[in-house]
């Protein structure tokens, strides 16, 4: 009777399963089913640095592979897939399950959301005796003082100089380094976690590092007192680019791939991988100020108050204006660590030492004096180094301090609209910076 019962109840399965087959498809050992699960959360959305775990769920109960891929390129081999991201955007994950009767494919979307840092204003600043610092300033104004110390990456090193992003990571050199950071950090660009720092590393093979400009992960580039090096950090190689010597103490550009560098009354440009100048641009006077332009070109500025635009593919003039006399000195290759323009389109801005900001508009060639910053900001004494113009909005932000000696410790970040037949001062931050050494969009790095 045992065995009878047992008969009838395999007889029943296979009949159930005969009879749940829809078409060949659907039935166990046919064809291999692989639709991803989520079996973390049900809401395929997560912050930077957190996790979403998906499972191959195959009802084939024939022998299946799977392969996991993001952009066609193979992540994972398992039935399950641990999905992580530090940073930021929309990822489709694509499944391929395989087995003797074919394939099936199945894809699923995941939101990583933005860190607090990805889109905003960062001022750094060089520090007097003490570390240097970042200031974060959102799209709603509002401030983070010393926001890498607030997420618990160390101090950087002292005299922080200058900054760039690239692939979501955040690049910051200290001219003499020292404490946790050294004389080159490397942090996440939207959660300002530490990621990496190089101290001894650099130690004898830097001198008085100012300015960085980074192509990729691996050709770094840093100018210092002997010229522009180009660091490896995957075999700690620092190379000195060979004609390069003289590169001024200002920030360079990253067009085309390229690394364009102010020296004397020329750019350079290093190509990636190359340890020598691979072409120069001569100008009339020397070179004060080298940005990149919002179609990918360049703009560059002269001491003899002329402003260029270059192309940066074929390095040729696309055009020149001249500023005329009342804001040429704005133009001086002389004083700041930071470009003597600053461009929204082809709208420039440009002040000298003092407190007067002017703006050169190149379609029209007209020049014309904004506001002086002390007629509306008290205590505005002096600049620090360059005005900067945010490239969405407009904005242009001057950092003034009263004076030096410890008057460096009373001073603004003034936040101009310009759009208007009167300047407006927008916002007035006090008393937050601590010698900056540049302020910095990230709109600018995208």
């Amino acid at each position: 009777m045992k065995k009878f019962y047992v008969a009838l109840l395999c007889i029943g399965m296979v009949l159930g399963l005969l009879s749940s087959c829809n078409d060949d498809n659907d039935c166990p050992g046919v064809d291999p089913k692989a639709p991803i699960i989520n079996i973390t959360s049900g809401n395929l959305s997560m912050n930077i640095g957190d996790s979403i775990i998906l499972k191959a769920n195959s009802i084939s109960l024939l022998p299946t592979t799977y392969s996991w891929s993001m952009d066609s390129v193979e992540v994972s081999t398992d039935s399950i897939f641990v999905f992580k991201k530090n940073y930021s955007g929309d990822f489709e994950v694509q499944l391929t399950a395989t087995n003797e009767k074919g394939s099936t494919v199945s894809k699923t979307q995941i939101h990583v959301n933005p860190g607090k840092y990805k889109e905003g204003t960062f001022i750094i600043n060089e520090g007097s005796s003490s570390p240097g610092s970042l200031i974060f300033i959102n799209s709603q104004g509002q401030v983070t003082n010393k926001a890498y110390e607030l997420e618990k990456g160390g101090k950087l090193g002292n005299a922080c100089q200058d900054l760039f992003i690239q692939n979501h990571k955040m690049y910051i050199v200290a001219q003499n380094g020292g404490n946790e950071g050294g004389y080159l950090t490397i942090i996440n660009a939207e959660t300002l976690k530490k990621e990496r720092a190089f101290q001894k590393e650099l130690s004898d093979k830097v001198s008085w590092p100012t300015h960085i400009a980074v192509l990729n992960d691996d050709n770094i580039y840093l100018r210092d007192n002997n010229g522009i090096k180009r660091f490896q950090p995957s075999t700690g190689e620092v190379t000195l680019i060979e004609g390069s010597q003289k590169a001024r103490k200002n920030t360079m550009a990253v067009c085309n791939g390229k690394i364009f560098a102010a020296v004397d009354k020329t750019v350079v440009v290093i190509e990636q991988g190359q340890d020598a100048i691979t072409n120069t641009i001569q100008f009339e006077g020397k070179v004060s100020g080298v940005i990149k332009a919002s179609d990918g070109n360049l703009w560059v500025s002269d001491a003899n108050g002329n402003i260029y635009k270059i192309d940066s593919g074929t390095y040729a003039e696309i055009g020149s204006q001249y500023v005329g006399d009342e804001a040429k000195n704005t133009l001086s290759a002389g004083w700041a660590a930071t470009p003597s323009i600053t461009a929204k389109g082809d709208t420039l801005y440009m002040n000298g030492s003092g407190t007067k900001i002017y703006r050169h508009v190149f379609s029209t060639g007209e020049t014309k004096l904004m506001v002086d910053v002390k007629d509306m900001v008290e205590n505005a004494g002096m600049a620090y180094n360059t005005v900067a113009v945010n490239p969405l909005t407009g904005e242009v932000i001057f950092n003034s301090i009263k004076g030096y000696g410890q008057d460096y410790k009373i001073n603004n970040i003034s936040v101009f609209d310009f759009s208007g037949e009167e300047p407006v001062l927008k916002a007035n931050h006090e008393n937050y910076t601590e010698f900056p050494g540049g302020t910095f969009f990230t709109y600018n790095f995208e």
